[in-house]
């Protein structure tokens, strides 16, 4: 395993991360989700969106939602998962269709969508729309937010949800589009959620994105392990290194950390609901 990255300093104001994965956190850096969720809390990350993929992490997340107040659950079967399960689908899609409604902890469907840069095959990427189209319709059934993976398929991600219809609310995940495609996500209400990906070099298109996205639509996540940003990239993800995000994207958008801070908060509350009852 990694050495883990020293903590930033902390924020001023608290915020939320409204992506991540604490049981693979877990298994990639040694970092147990209670120590995961304390060192979030020191630097002024008090909340966690913790997002399941399978039944297993979708499962683990409920658990960790229900053990710890700053943290509430989605869950979902991943496009990729969906592509390569083949006759298995049907089975994975039922035990996450058991989880809903079981507790108020879980606040969102996903994440679910489309991934055109793993899956080639015709058939895969078929599989991940049928998935895709039945997270949509939970999402509306159950009152709960739609998280949505996105990676090469853009506007094959919006010819779903055109046919299917938009939830209420719609999260754009790990955000990877250009200035138009995100005003094409905003234009039907959606939150586009940057990782730490907008603090590398080469993503000036990303930036452009979050610049041009409205305060009260931005959202900030990990999606730890994953996507670790500058200034400790290359190293194990996890929520502790959110205040990298959230400082570079106030100077991006040359806004003052801790307002920025506090909207990043409101917006996950008006996303996912408030972390201390359901959403109203």
């Amino acid at each position: 395993m990694s050495e883990p990255a020293p903590a930033p300093e902390p924020l001023g104001t608290p915020t939320t991360d409204a992506h991540t994965h604490l049981r693979t956190t877990e298994r990639k850096t040694g970092l147990a989700a209670a120590d995961a969720v304390a060192r979030a809390a020191a630097v002024g990350v008090r909340r966690l969106v913790d997002v399941g993929y399978d039944v297993a992490s979708s499962q683990a997340a409920v658990a960790a939602a229900e053990a710890f107040a700053g943290v509430v659950a989605t869950v979902a079967i991943h496009p990729t998962d969906a592509a390569q399960l083949g006759d298995d689908l049907d089975e994975a899609l039922r035990g996450i269709e058991a989880l809903l409604g079981t507790t108020d902890r879980i606040r969102g469907v996903g994440e679910t969508g489309l991934d055109f840069h793993w899956i080639e095959d015709e058939a895969g990427r078929a599989r991940q729309r049928d998935a895709f189209a039945a997270h949509i319709g939970w999402a509306k059934e159950h009152d709960l937010a739609l998280v949505i993976h996105d990676r090469d398929a853009h506007f094959e991600v919006l010819d779903v949800l055109a046919a299917e219809g938009w939830p209420e609310r719609v999260q754009m995940h790990c955000f990877s589009g250009d200035a138009d495609h995100a005003r094409a996500c905003l234009d039907h209400g959606a939150w586009l959620s940057f990782p730490g990906t907008v603090t590398f070099k080469a993503n000036e298109a990303l930036r452009e994105a979050a610049r041009i996205t409205p305060a009260e639509r931005l959202l900030v996540e990990t999606d730890a392990p994953y996507l670790t940003p500058v200034p400790v990239r290359g190293r194990p993800n996890a929520s502790y290194l959110l205040p990298h995000t959230v400082r570079f994207l106030a100077d991006l958008r040359g806004e003052d950390v801790d307002d920025l801070a506090a909207v990043l908060d409101a917006n996950a509350t008006a996303l996912f609901g408030d972390w201390g009852g359901t959403h109203g």
